[in-house]
């Protein structure tokens, strides 16, 4: 697959499940569309993978057919931090997702890592790290390649901060950065006012963790609503009482040479991944008439 920014939704847009397509016509529907990533909803899932083996492949089939690159996120009922047998259910429930993200050829295997809970900062790290490290080696054991990707979070009481998961990237085997920008900006009540706060963190990655890794991100994004805890849901991009801009990412994304995967989890998947290629092919034009811009 070629290098450059790819697009596409957090799951199977509404439109396509009411004109009756299934999971498996996704990757042709999105390709229609001008959209060329697409993230495999896993969520609910419990210790065992919950789609079948020759379905998964299909998927994946698609997916190569129609050069859109697949991404899946994992449970949400994962914590690392917890009691024994919350962590050991939980490395589980990575596993099963690793399994079948490894049948679909999914590049990367998304998912949030845990809650602090009653523990110090630094100690719910550390167990992060030493579950996931059990995990990456079972994996590894398994033959499954794809990598994992431990989520930025947008929640005070998460696990997840930039900090921690470059952590994370540069302690635990076959580990993918996934960055959400939307969370990132809840997290930090509002942060992302211009385009250098976001140029901020994109110098800490390719200082910490390297100009390819920079470069070659999973990034999760849409415009989001957040308390005093952090985020509370995510809105579209044409409501303005909300943010980021994603224009202000599009001019990191050109100014660093990125090529990330761009997934979109606003409430109208498809329509705003469609708007956010748009707006990048848009500073890029602008940026080509003005190169000191």
């Amino acid at each position: 697959m070629s290098e450059h920014t790819r697009f596409g939704p957090a799951g199977v847009p509404p439109m396509f499940r009411l004109l009756g397509a299934s999971t498996v016509d996704t990757p042709r529907l999105l390709r229609e569309e001008g959209l060329d990533a697409f993230e495999y909803q896993g969520v609910r899932w419990g210790e065992k993978p919950q789609i079948k083996q020759q379905d998964a492949m299909r998927l994946g089939e698609e997916a190569r057919k129609n050069d859109v690159r697949l991404s899946m996120h994992g449970s949400y009922y994962i914590n690392l931090t917890g009691k024994r047998d919350v962590v050991e259910a939980s490395k589980r429930r990575l596993i099963a997702a690793a399994t079948a993200a490894d049948w679909m050829g999914a590049y990367v295997m998304v998912f949030h890592t845990g809650f602090y809970g009653k523990f110090e900062k630094d100690y719910a790290l550390k167990t992060c790290i030493s579950a996931l490290k059990e995990v990456s080696a079972e994996m590894k054991a398994q033959g499954l390649k794809v990598k994992l990707g431990p989520e930025t979070m947008g929640r005070k009481f998460q696990v997840g901060s930039i900090d921690e998961i470059i952590a994370i990237n540069q302690q635990v085997e076959n580990t993918q950065l996934v960055v959400d920008w939307g969370h990132l900006h809840a997290l930090h009540q509002g942060t992302f006012k211009t385009s250098d706060d976001m140029r901020k963190i994109a110098q800490k990655i390719e200082e910490q963790l390297g100009t390819q890794t920079l470069r070659s991100m999973h990034c999760h994004f849409s415009k989001i609503e957040f308390t005093a805890q952090g985020e509370k849901r995510h809105h579209t991009l044409d409501e303005a009482a909300f943010g980021p801009e994603f224009r202000l990412l599009a001019e990191v994304i050109l100014d660093f040479g990125m090529h990330p995967t761009m997934i979109c989890e606003s409430p109208i998947l498809d329509v705003d991944a469609r708007k956010m290629k748009e707006t990048l092919e848009q500073v890029m034009i602008e940026k080509q008439g003005n190169p000191k811009a």
